[in-house]
């Protein structure tokens, strides 16, 4: 289904390290006091309208004390770097646009907004869970990436990178959305299917025991839906979407169109469901799987030889994203790679990582927006 294409390592148009984007321009401390900022804004915002704008199942684990200080954090990160960016930039939106929204976020209540009420309303936004994922995996990878690049070349900032941020948010703030049609296809069509004394059997092994067959089922499920995905015409569009990334990194992870997301999550829950596994083990995985799918995107050269054969390394991924000719279609699995092997669609060269990423055709547009709807357009012709 893929080809060919030139990676994209650059930041593009008035992103890269050009004139205006250089270290003391003020651009890097704009757009850093503009993401705390917002982070302090959103975090204002949930403390005052809980009910709309948090996971109800996340609320009660929440450490009020730490997320006040990290709102007040944010704040005076956004004061400050928000003033030096309007000092040292003779454009003064980044600037601007961070202290106006610090300033608001204070107007708000600040870091001592009084918590609102966390009932009366059935339909909530996942503010929280956005703006959680942001600061940890903005904290935990950026670091990364600037340390142990594969592409030191590649900036954090790199082309295209406000199109993933885009659905990074979508798929966080949809998080309602997106679980009850995760759910629904298990729940609707496969009710009866369920078998009691197998649920109890599964529920009595040790947590442990059950998260790694969880892997292991979850991983079997996802292999069929994904080769399933590079496969049948109609459904690559949506996946073409996520192939279409030039750059990988840590933020190229959530470039998933919608219908993908809940095909792929909605199918592969189906066995988990009927096999009925323990909510701790079920959260255990999903911690797991939230920060292993994102890793193995991570422009990042750690190797991992000793484990490489059992688990997903970025290195196995990345050459799933490659455009080489002899990498098209392979490496489906998302945690094990015997998978592949077993299936024959491993394709793993020893030490080598590949040298670009992305497709051969060039229709996929760029944005948020239309990718969301390109898939939807009637083509003459298969997309890949």
């Amino acid at each position: 289904m893929r080809g060919t294409t030139a990676a994209v390592t650059g930041a593009g148009p008035g992103l890269g390290r050009g004139r205006g984007t250089r270290f003391g321009s003020g651009w890097i401390s704009g757009v850093l006091a503009v993401v705390f900022a917002a982070l302090a804004a959103g975090g204002v915002l949930c403390l005052r309208f809980p009910a709309l704008l948090t996971t109800p199942e996340a609320r009660a684990f929440y450490p009020l004390p730490i997320v006040r200080f990290l709102v007040y954090a944010c704040l005076v990160a956004g004061f400050g770097l928000g003033t030096l960016s309007a000092l040292l930039r003779r454009s003064k939106a980044l600037g601007l646009a961070a202290l106006a929204l610090a300033t608001a976020a204070t107007l708000l209540g600040g870091s001592a907004a009084e918590v609102g009420a966390v009932t009366g309303s059935r339909v909530y936004a996942g503010l929280d869970w956005f703006l959680v994922n942001v600061l940890v995996l903005a904290l935990l990878f950026v670091p990364m990436e600037r340390i142990f690049a594969r592409l030191r070349a590649q900036p954090t900032f790199r082309a295209e990178w406000r199109t993933d941020l885009v659905y990074f948010a979508v798929s966080h703030l949809l998080v309602q959305v997106t679980v009850l049609l995760t759910l629904a296809p298990a729940t609707l069509l496969f009710a009866w299917a369920v078998d009691p004394r197998v649920q109890a059997a599964v529920r009595a092994q040790p947590l442990g025991l059950q998260l790694v067959e969880i892997v292991v089922v979850a991983d079997l499920a996802e292999y069929v839906v994904h080769r399933a995905f590079h496969r049948v015409p109609w459904l690559w569009r949506f996946h073409a979407i996520h192939h279409s990334a030039r750059a990988l990194d840590w933020l190229a992870a959530s470039r998933l169109h919608l219908v993908d997301i809940v095909v792929t999550r909605g199918l592969s829950f189906v066995p988990l469901y009927l096999l009925g596994f323990a909510p701790a083990a079920l959260y255990g995985y999903l911690i797991f799987v939230s920060f292993h799918a994102v890793f193995i995107h991570a422009n990042v050269r750690f190797r991992f030889r000793a484990i490489e054969w059992l688990l997903v390394t970025p290195r196995f991924h990345h050459w799933h994203h490659a455009d080489a000719p002899e990498a098209v279609d392979r490496n489906f699995a998302v945690h094990l790679p015997l998978l592949d092997r077993l299936f024959g669609t491993c394709y793993f060269p020893d030490g080598r990582w590949p040298e670009s990423y992305g497709l051969a055709d060039r229709s996929v547009p760029a944005g948020w927006l239309r990718q969301l709807g390109w898939p939807l357009r009637p083509f003459p012709t298969a997309a890949g």
